[in-house]
């Protein structure tokens, strides 16, 4: 099943090998490197998942994600990605509002099995 992914990610590398998994498994992978462009990224595509860094630089994760929340017209799953992995972090991101949490680095191997159980069944 080929799904649409938005990456909102502002470190080259990360976005670069999040996109390439990603798109390499089949689905079709928009980027926005801030919190303005994923805001105006929303309103031009149906999302089926919204991958949110949560140090961005403009604004952080945590208001895009309150931004996504009010301007989706929609419901689709939200996961936090961030390499400021500190305890309580995960606890915090679900609190929020988001639906997963992934820390950063990556692990390659497992990564797009882990999103993918987050992307919707049709």
């Amino acid at each position: 099943m080929s799904a649409q992914i938005l990456i909102v990610e502002d470190n080259p590398q990360s976005l670069e090998l999040m996109s390439y998994l990603l798109g390499a498994a089949g689905h079709t992978v928009h980027t926005a490197r801030t919190g303005a462009l994923a805001l105006h990224a929303i309103r031009s595509r149906d999302l089926d998942l919204i991958l949110l860094d949560l140090q961005l630089p403009d604004l952080d994760g945590y208001e895009v994600l309150r931004a996504l929340r009010r301007e989706l017209p929609y419901d689709v799953k939200i996961v936090a990605v961030t390499a400021v992995a500190m305890v309580g972090d995960r606890e915090r991101t679900l609190t929020a509002g988001f639906d997963h949490y992934v820390p950063k680095p990556i692990n390659p191997r497992t990564f797009v099995s882990e999103i993918e159980t987050w992307l919707p069944v049709y």
